[in-house]
Formats: C-alpha cells, structure tokens, sequence
C-alpha cells in the first residue's frame, strides 16, 4: 500500500522481432499505397485538388449533366463498397439531412456501427461523412479521397465521356472509407433528385421520401410530379417506402405507382395527406420511428437488442441535431436564428414553429435571407416579408447563389423594401443592430449558414 508499481516490460528480444517483421512489411504496405495514389497527403492538400472537378452545388445546373455511371465505375475501381453496405436511403425536398440523423441515432442506440452520408456540409467537409456520431477524421478522409481521384484518373483514361465530378469522386471516397471502418448499416442522403443520384448506386433496403417541393425545376422537372418521379427512383425491388406523401396527392400517386411496380410496400405516418405536425422535427421523428420499426421487421438487431422506434428518445434526438438547423444565438441581448431552410414549405413550417417560441412569439423580426437560383424566390420572400418588418438580402457570391442586390429587386416585386448587403457576415451584423427589442432570423441555405456560422459563435455561443 502506497508503494509504486512498475510497469511490466517486453524483453528486448520481443521489440528486435517485432522490428524486424514490422521493416519486411512496409515497403509492401507503402508500395501499395502508392499503386492505389495514396501520397500521405494532408486533406487540404487532397482538398485542392479536388476543388478543380466540376462541383454542381456551386455552379448554376441549367447545364448539369447527371448519371449514376461515372460514380459506379470509381466505386469499381475502389473495390465497389456499394454493393455490400446495408442502407437505408433518403430523399425529399426538404428534412432529408436531419431525418436520416435520426435515423442513424436510432441504429446507433442498439448498439450497432453506424455511418451517415449528408450533403452539403455546412463548415467542414467531414460533416459529409459521420460514423457512430462523429466526423470522420482528416487522414481517414484525405486518404479516401486520394484514393477516389486515382480511380478517376484510371476511369477517364479508359473512357473520357465518363467524367465523374466533384460529388462523383467524394461519394465514392464516402462509401470506400464506411467499408474500410466497417459501418454495419449506412444512412445516405441523397444529394440532387434521387434517380440520377451519384448515391443511387446503393441498394437502400428502406427509401424514405420525407417530402416534394418545387425545386431544382431546371433539372428534376417543373411539376411536382415529374419531381416525385426523380425521387421515387432511389426505390429498388423489394425495398420498403416510407413518405409522408398521400396516395391521393400529386407527387405521392407517382411514388405510389412506383412502389407498386417494384413490389415495395409502402408506410406513412397517420398525419399523411392531413395536417402534419406544428413541429418540423416532429414530423421528421415520426418518419424515423417508422424505418426503425420496418428494419426491426426486416430483423435488423444490434448488440443491444431490436432496432424499433423506443430507440429514439429524447435525448437520442437532441444529440442527433445537425448544424445549421434551428440554431439559437443570443448576441447583445438579441436572440439569432440559424437555419438552413430553403424551400417555400420549409421556410412556411419554420417561421409557424418559432411563433411558438415563447421567447420569440409576437416580437419585431429582422430576417437575412440568401438563394440559390434555382430556389422558388418570389414564395420565400414573400413568406419571409409576411412575418418581417426588415428582410436583408445578402449572398454567398458563387454562381449558384442570386446577387444581394437581385435578391432586393424580386423581394420589392411581391411588394416588400429590404436592402442589400454584403458579405453575409456584414448583413448579420446589420440585422443585430436592427433587432433592438426583437429577433433574427437568417435563413435561405446551408451555403449561407457554413458562411456565417462560425461568426455568429464568435459573437455568443449557442443559447
């Protein structure tokens, strides 16, 4: 008692042999990594490379080219992960990121190794690529990523009409770096649509389909149903659909019709082609407790037991929150909204759910507002005009994104005044100062809460 205890030691002759087998292995190691294009390169430096490749999130899409075959030949090339994860695949114009959060959580809490595919990030590009709840980390990712670029190298070479793209090559690098971590289930979220998707490559056993909004017109189509036909192409044979679409609805008889040409049974939530929930993430909870409940059906088991909807409890919710989603800031006494909210529905359902925030209720709102392009303006605007007494317009400046300045015209055509400011983190600082007594609001893109998130924590943490 009280004295020390030295720590065994490995006699020497364990270290030499341990020496010896670890030098005749690496220079295989080494040189396999090197056929694969794997350098050892840092992720900023991987990133710059990527960052030359044709990147859609970011650039106007009347000319995008979508295909699932440039992301399945690198998927080939890198050992085709795709066909051996266990998915479930999720679409919809809106609640898709933080509906298969939930769902990955739910997984989680039984016990099993879970990864969660999303897009866009909001700050850092390993929000893109989460397992058991965190980030992957940089090496893991930057090596993934060499890898994918390697494969591109080879597949362009062999065939140059297939040109993958930015989302082509990071997708693939996803998928191979969930196998190499050994996920047991993965969540993937689609990025643009659903039937040309570069995630469509996966089988998902359950396809969720939260919803259809007007949106991405110039490349889904400028019908709801036509856009319902992209997204109801993520459902493969056998697969079940969970929607919170009607079959009467306009968009939900196509993914019916779809389903029922597939053999793929389809559950919705009792609120269906009613009223759904006053809360956003309710309505996103409640489509997650039924996967849980179809894959524990299927069989699906943890460690810890059958996966089923109890798995998803308060706390498993809280904790599953993605950034850029109803973030609350109190800045010099003036509370601040983040949200990513970018379709007329959304930004509708958004600002109901905050009017019964007691702290926000009935208080002056000055909101700051970003958009792409291919977003509905004229209803967002109007929406936003309808509860604000300012509205600031601001952009992210790619080509994707409206002008400040364009985004104040359209928002003085549905007979509103804003004004116009630039760079994002400028109109947030205005719109603070406009506050006095009441709340802000900026909303429009996750493009514009990655631009000013990290301001808005300099200024307060998250209340």
């Amino acid at each position: 008692m009280g004295g020390s205890v030295k720590a065994p030691t490995r006699p020497a002759a364990f270290d030499r042999a341990a020496l010896f087998v670890f030098s005749r292995l690496l220079p295989g190691v080494l040189a396999q990594r090197a056929e694969a294009g794997v350098s050892g390169a840092s992720l900023a430096e991987v990133l710059s490379r990527l960052e030359a490749l044709i990147d859609w999130e970011r650039r106007a899409r009347a000319a995008m080219r979508v295909s699932t075959d440039p992301a399945r030949a690198l998927s080939e090339r890198l050992g085709a992960p795709h066909g051996r994860l266990r998915v479930v695949h999720v679409t919809g114009s809106k609640g898709k990121g933080s509906t298969s959060a939930l769902i990955a959580a739910g997984l989680r809490a039984s016990g099993l190794r879970v990864g969660r595919y999303g897009s866009p990030h909001v700050e850092r590009i390993n929000e893109r690529v989460v397992i058991d709840g965190r980030e992957i980390a940089d090496a893991t990712l930057a090596e993934g990523l060499e890898r994918a670029l390697a494969a591109r190298e080879q597949v362009v070479a062999a065939d140059p009409a297939v040109e993958p793209t930015w989302f082509d090559v990071v997708t693939a690098a996803a998928l191979w770096c969930f196998e190499r971590e050994r996920v047991e289930w993965l969540v993937a979220e689609v990025g643009l649509g659903g039937r040309l998707d570069s995630t469509n490559i996966l089988r998902g056993e359950v396809c969720v389909l939260t919803n259809v909004e007007l949106e991405h017109t110039q490349v889904l189509g400028d019908t709801r149903a036509l856009i319902a036909r992209e997204k109801a192409g993520i459902l493969k044979p056998g697969s079940t659909l969970v929607t919170s679409l009607a079959a009467g609805d306009e968009a939900g008889a196509v993914a019916a019709a779809r389903a029922a040409e597939l053999g793929c049974s389809v559950l919705r939530p009792p609120w269906a082609g009613g009223t759904p929930p006053a809360s956003v993430e309710r309505a996103n909870r409640d489509l997650a407790e039924l996967v849980l409940d179809e894959l524990g059906r299927r069989g699906v088991r943890g460690p810890l037991g059958a996966v089923h909807r109890g798995l998803l409890t308060d706390e498993v919710c809280a904790a599953a929150r993605l950034p850029g989603r109803r973030e609350h800031f109190l800045v010099a006494g003036r509370r601040v909204v983040l949200d990513g909210a970018h379709t007329p529905g959304s930004i509708a359902a958004l600002l109901r759910e905050l009017e019964h925030d007691p702290q926000l209720a009935g208080r002056p709102l000055v909101a700051v507002v970003g958009l792409a392009r291919d977003k509905d303006h004229a209803a967002i605007l109007k929406a936003l005009a309808g509860r604000a007494e300012r509205v600031i317009c601001t952009s992210v400046g790619t080509a994707l994104a409206r002008t400040a300045d364009e985004l104040r015209l359209e928002l003085e055509a549905v007979g509103a005044r804003g004004e116009a400011l630039t760079p994002p983190c400028a109109a947030v600082d205005r719109a603070i100062e406009l506050a006095g007594q009441g709340w802000v609001l900026v909303t429009g893109s996750l493009h514009l809460a990655g631009a000013v998130r990290a301001h808005l924590y300099e200024l307060a943490p998250p209340a």
